[in-house]
């Protein structure tokens, strides 16, 4: 079979050559599928409604009509930043205390010692430890959503670094994760403080709640989310910084804001509106 191979190519080729047998133009050969012209494309694209923009209450209205899944799906944000995460000074990352919070248990772990060990404990920590916990992270159980530690306790947190840090959950001076007020970042934790990131994509995906929110705590939630987005813009930054934003459920269709209206564009007070 390997030596007949090239044999059956020198068959087609001749069979194309010969003047009786070479296909009549339209007919014969056919253009390999998937392939269209760059003129059908044209028209193509032509064809394809522009994408719809939402006010923040319609799009919220909207996802929860489309939200029929038997669960109670997460309601989320994406969003597509004018931002070079690539460049140290256009990397943008922080947290939002959303107002309702997410509508689930936020189990929060501490890494502390003495003292610390119970205050941490007073404030609703899940989990509280030193080198026993990083003892019990080695060994697999990560059944927490935040981390939190002290100064004192990051040479422990170093350790298990390689597992945190992968699930987003190592400890960060930026985010407030190591801190020495336990009490007021453990109560932050569990009343729905999120962190988010860009991605090297320059894109951010943050929830928001939950599809039984009412709809006015979800617009509160989003709102709050992008202010705090914007107050973290970084000095690098160029051009509009909210490029596209979409709202969407887990299981649901995805519905576009406009970043033309607050509290994407902050409204600019007119130099007549006081006359």
């Amino acid at each position: 079979s390997f030596h007949r191979r090239p044999m059956r190519r020198m068959a087609t080729l001749r069979a194309l050559r010969h003047p009786l047998r070479r296909p009549l133009p339209g007919f014969g050969l056919r253009p390999r599928r998937g392939f269209t012209s760059s003129a059908d494309q044209v028209e193509r694209k032509s064809k394809v409604p522009q994408a719809v923009v939402y006010d923040m209450h319609e799009a919220v209205k909207l996802v929860k009509c489309f939200a029929n899944a038997r669960f109670n799906e997460t309601v989320e944000v994406a969003m597509k930043l004018g931002v070079d995460p690539r460049k140290p000074n256009q990397m943008v990352r922080g947290l939002a205390d959303l107002p309702h919070g997410l509508g689930k248990k936020v189990r929060v772990a501490v890494f502390a010692k003495g003292a610390k060990v119970a205050e941490a404990e007073a404030a609703g920590a899940d989990v509280v430890g030193a080198e026993d916990l990083a003892e019990k992270i080695k060994e697999g159980d990560v059944n927490f959503d935040r981390v939190l530690a002290t100064p004192d306790c990051m040479g422990i947190v170093g350790s298990v670094a390689r597992i945190l840090g992968p699930r987003g959950l190592m400890p960060n001076p930026k985010l407030g994760t190591i801190t020495n007020d336990l009490e007021a970042g453990v109560k932050s934790c569990k009343q729905g403080q999120v962190s988010f990131k860009t991605d090297r994509n320059g894109g951010i995906s943050v929830p928001v709640g939950k599809v039984s929110f009412e709809n006015q705590a979800l617009v509160e939630n989003i709102s709050k989310l992008i202010e705090d987005i914007d107050r973290a813009k970084p000095s690098g930054a160029q051009g509009d910084f909210f490029v596209k934003a979409t709202v969407s459920s887990t299981m649901g269709k995805g519905f576009r804001l406009d970043t033309k209206k607050p509290p994407f564009a902050k409204l600019k007070k007119s130099k007549f509106q006081n006359i």
